[in-house]
């Protein structure tokens, strides 16, 4: 139940009200192009302010998501050049991508740290069943495959990311048809990019899983740690 909640006020937060307020109040005889994209971009930094007071911790997803908010509003009332909306949706999954890339080429995969943490998974449990250097080559293997299929998916994310804010955001910033642009863009992105992407990685987490059910000849849950 607190799960399903906290994904609607996700949803809500993040998505829903500033494509509310961006297409339905920037005209003069409401908010305004500024003050519009002010109290837009209020709920999703406020609401990602919100949830690093309550967990005490910083999650570094949602640290993203506040500095890609804080760029489309330095980017809207600065009134730079609307080509950087694009530069700066690109950025950021290609900057994950780099980061998952060079773990991986460096024999640390940061996806072994997300997947595998310790809190989620027995080590232990884990070593006793690749009990074989020949267990332990096929799964590093499998790790390998599963984190460049995941650094792909981040790669795919900033392709779209671009080519949709270049399809989309062509109004000069500061601008009642740039925040429209801005609105329709993040509704769109969740149907032209979170899904797809979401697929994406499912797949992999699903292949590694299997993978490590294959080698070992135990399920998934005999690896997780109970609460």
């Amino acid at each position: 139940m607190k799960s399903n909640q906290s994904l609607l006020s996700n949803v809500l937060l993040n998505i829903v009200i500033p494509v509310l307020i961006l297409s339905k109040m920037s005209g003069e005889d409401s908010l305004g192009p500024t003050w519009a994209l002010v109290a837009a971009l209020a709920f999703p930094l406020l609401f990602g302010l919100f949830s690093f007071v309550q967990e005490r911790k910083v999650n570094f997803y949602s640290a993203l998501g506040m500095i890609s908010v804080l760029l489309t509003g330095g980017i809207g009332l600065l009134q730079l050049d609307p080509a950087y909306v694009a530069i700066k949706e690109a950025a950021i999954p290609g900057l994950i991508f780099v980061i998952l890339v060079v773990s991986n080429l460096l024999g640390y995969p940061l996806v072994r740290k997300m997947l595998l943490n310790e809190d989620i998974v027995d080590h232990d449990k884990l070593h006793s069943a690749l009990n074989s250097p020949e267990k332990q080559a096929q799964f590093e293997r499998r790790v390998n495959i599963s984190s460049y299929l995941i650094a792909c998916s981040f790669f795919v994310s900033a392709v779209l990311n671009y080519g949709l804010a270049k399809w989309i955001v062509k109004s000069p910033a500061g601008s009642e048809a740039f925040n429209e642009e801005i609105g329709k863009m993040t509704a769109l992105s969740f149907p032209v990019i979170s899904l797809p992407v979401t697929i994406l990685m499912m797949g992999a987490l699903f292949y590694l899983f299997r993978s490590l059910a294959s080698i070992t000849g135990h399920k998934i849950e005999d690896f997780l740690r109970s609460k």
